[in-house]
């Protein structure tokens, strides 16, 4: 897991592989705002963005999730959440296995998570082995509008 703001992709992505550095760098230079929800080609079916608008839920009700074929890089327009993250592991109980139709496998348990505080300007990487739980409410319920990159694997090897 990768975490950042976009004020300071000058200095990270040099330090990425070009892939990252092409998605982080289409987040950078789009005007996302205006940009309207739904999928968005960025280099065909390899890359591209999902513009998603909600309401962030409580953490009981979100679902953990990881994937397999792309990483996402998820990065808040507006509004504020939490994203819980937490290392893949054997132990993570499988509550459903969505791999073939969505590139998802969901978690019924998952372990030591960990807080990711989401806000205007914020990005986060997740890998495959990264678990991450999105959308939760921070404090109160937010409004958010964020993209979300979908980045093949196979593009960073």
């Amino acid at each position: 897991m990768i975490f950042g703001h976009i004020s300071t992709l000058e200095k990270d992505t040099p330090l990425l592989p070009q892939a990252l550095a092409k998605g982080l760098d289409y987040l950078a230079k789009t005007d996302l705002v205006a940009l309207p929800a739904g999928k968005h080609e960025i280099e065909g079916k390899d890359i591209y963005v999902s513009i998603n608008e909600y309401e962030t839920q409580p953490r009981e009700v979100r679902r953990a999730e990881a994937h397999v074929e792309y990483l996402d890089i998820q990065y808040i327009i507006s509004g504020e959440e939490l994203i819980a993250y937490s290392l893949l592991a054997a132990d993570n109980e499988v509550l459903s296995d969505e791999l073939a139709a969505k590139d998802a496998i969901f978690y019924k348990t998952v372990q030591q998570e960990t807080d990711l505080i989401m806000t205007k300007g914020v990005y986060a990487i997740f890998f495959p082995w990264d678990v991450h739980r999105p959308n939760c409410t921070l404090q109160e319920t937010s409004k958010v509008k964020k993209a979300v990159v979908k980045i093949k694997m196979s593009l960073l090897k």
